[in-house]
């Protein structure tokens, strides 16, 4: 009798076990991270020098995805901001880096490549959000109460830094 027990009770613990609904905890998965936002998959911060000309844009390699693009003449330190936006939303592009933010007057003008509007502005490169994204390496971009996050993938934060070293 207490062997048939000892076995109802170890298939019942097994069987509890194997529906157990929490996931077995993995040392490497519960490190904390530091609350900086990650890169998204196929997304990252392209770099392309011409001339006198520079042009830092997010999006995807090789194609029109583009979802915020800086550009500036060589020494300049001014900015043209162009950003992708949804159809209805305010003219300006709201910008975030860490905590600091910007808002630029926009003008805006319908998409020909998304169903949607493409945002134009002008900026400072020394502004203090576009100094914070030069440290911490991320924006982000908000729309409607909707912000998207802008972070490069490892190993191409550099081109940032090599960005506004062309334009200051």
């Amino acid at each position: 009798m207490r062997l048939a027990s000892l076995l109802i009770l170890s298939a019942t613990t097994a069987l509890v076990g194997a529906c157990s609904t929490t996931t077995p905890e993995n040392p490497a998965a519960t490190v904390p991270n530091s609350g900086a936002p990650q890169p998204v998959e196929g997304y990252d911060w392209f770099l392309s020098e011409d001339g006198s000309n520079a042009k830092l844009a997010y999006g995807t390699a090789d194609s029109d995805d583009l979802k915020l693009g800086l550009e500036c003449s060589r020494g300049t330190g001014k900015l043209d901001l162009t950003a992708s936006a949804d159809k209805g939303a305010s003219a300006e592009i709201y910008i975030e880096s860490g905590g600091d933010t910007e808002r630029y007057a926009a003008a805006a003008e319908p998409a020909e490549v998304h169903d949607g509007l493409i945002m134009t502005a002008e900026a400072q490169a020394n502004a203090p959000v576009f100094q914070r994204f030069r440290r911490i390496g991320w924006l982000a971009v908000w729309q409607g109460g909707t912000r998207q996050t802008y972070v490069p993938q490892p190993g191409s934060r550099d081109r940032i830094e090599r960005f506004f070293a062309f334009c200051a």
